[in-house]
């Protein structure tokens, strides 16, 4: 197999921007070669109201529910998801001063952009 390069953005859930806290909810895996891009979240909902109690983590979910569509080309999430799948990572990758925030990204190479994504997953969310 060849290896292929691959970019990824962790995403945030980031409930008072001014405090500056946040804790990792998510991932989004880009490898343009093997046309690949999607998501993958696990959502601590007690870990979150834990960091915020007023968090509506329902909300966050949406959101999360929301990059998942942009990756898999759902025209339901609007017109994003008829773009290029480069450009769809760009709109993911593009900083945002919502609750739910896409950290710097970070670069690669993998044989398996799946099995990157699952581990990326478990590292940086658990």
């Amino acid at each position: 197999m060849t290896a292929m390069p691959y970019q990824y953005v962790v995403l945030r859930c980031v409930p008072r921007v001014d405090r500056e806290e946040f804790v990792n909810v998510g991932v989004v895996v880009y490898c343009e070669e093997a046309s690949y891009l999607q998501a993958a979240w696990i959502v601590d909902r007690e870990r979150l109201v834990a960091l915020a109690s007023g968090l509506d983590v329902d909300a966050v979910c949406e959101g999360l529910e929301f990059v998942r569509g942009v990756c898999a080309g759902d025209e339901s999430v609007g017109a994003v998801a008829r773009q290029p799948t480069g450009q769809r990572f760009g709109f993911l990758k593009a900083p945002r001063s919502t609750v739910l925030q896409p950290g710097p990204v970070h670069g690669g190479v993998t044989t398996d952009p799946a099995r990157q994504l699952e581990h990326l997953l478990e590292k940086f969310v658990g």
